[in-house]
């Protein structure tokens, strides 16, 4: 049996630094990015933008075909969440954002499926940015809808309410983060274990035969949380909007 560390030396195919990160000082600050998540990154919206240029670069209302049909069954499923949950004038500027919530989300989760590479959102910062444009949402869209108004909220029904609903608010980017990062980066290692419990060649082309063995479930889990994430965006937006909030 390999330790946890052996293993992920082993997978890192493409030289991963492990501890290092690439380093930039603006003033006094020094400020460190992991590279292998900016790279990650970079190539799931490379991933999404070319999805989304080939699913309309010859759209037809009348015979859609291929990656089109793809295209359109997504945004049906998420438009059907949207209009489920607020008015559908309302939640129309929502669309756009939400449903590339869900593509880079749902291929950020899956690229880690591919031998050697590994999910931008297995790192808790790619989570937590995202988590951060849905709080700006909730207030964007209460503001927009109900103005200063919006705030009213806070000390409704009594003003003693005000710090359990700053801290119910603070709360959402918390858990929308950590609720993506635990369950990707928990089947990541559940994988680099499963590989040092095997031993021998298993690592070979970055654990290839246990990412085979473990993909049906790891597509599953990628599918729902990537639902999870973009379904409580939008019931968050939704209650920022709706009359009764």
């Amino acid at each position: 049996m390999m330790s946890l560390e052996h293993v992920e030396e082993l997978l890192n195919f493409w030289g991963w630094p492990h501890n290092g990160a690439w380093h930039l000082t603006v003033g006094n600050t020094d400020l460190a990015f992991n590279p292998k998540t900016l790279i990650m990154t970079w190539i799931v919206m490379a991933v999404v933008l070319l999805f989304g240029i080939m699913a309309t670069r010859n759209m037809s209302m009348n015979r859609p075909k291929g990656a089109q049909n793809v295209f359109e069954m997504g945004w049906e499923f998420i438009r059907g969440l949207v209009n489920d949950n607020m008015d559908p004038k309302k939640g129309d500027a929502l669309m756009g954002i939400v449903f590339t919530y869900f593509l880079f989300i749902l291929v950020s989760n899956l690229i880690g499926l591919v031998p050697t590479l590994s999910s931008p959102t297995a790192d808790y910062n790619t989570n937590l940015g995202l988590a951060l444009c849905t709080f700006l949402l909730i207030y964007i869209f209460g503001i927009r809808y109900k103005g200063l108004g919006y705030f009213k909220h806070f000390i409704k029904p009594f003003v003693f309410f005000l710090p359990i609903t700053i801290i119910e608010d603070l709360s959402k980017p918390i858990t929308l983060t950590f609720r993506l990062y635990g369950n990707i980066y928990a089947g990541e290692v559940l994988i680099a274990v499963l590989l040092g419990l095997l031993g021998g060649w298993m690592h070979v082309f970055g654990g290839f035969l246990v990412s085979v063995v473990w993909l049906a479930f790891s597509i599953f889990v990628g599918c729902i949380q990537a639902f999870i994430f973009t379904m409580l965006s939008i019931v968050y937006v939704a209650q920022a909007v709706s009359d009764e909030h």
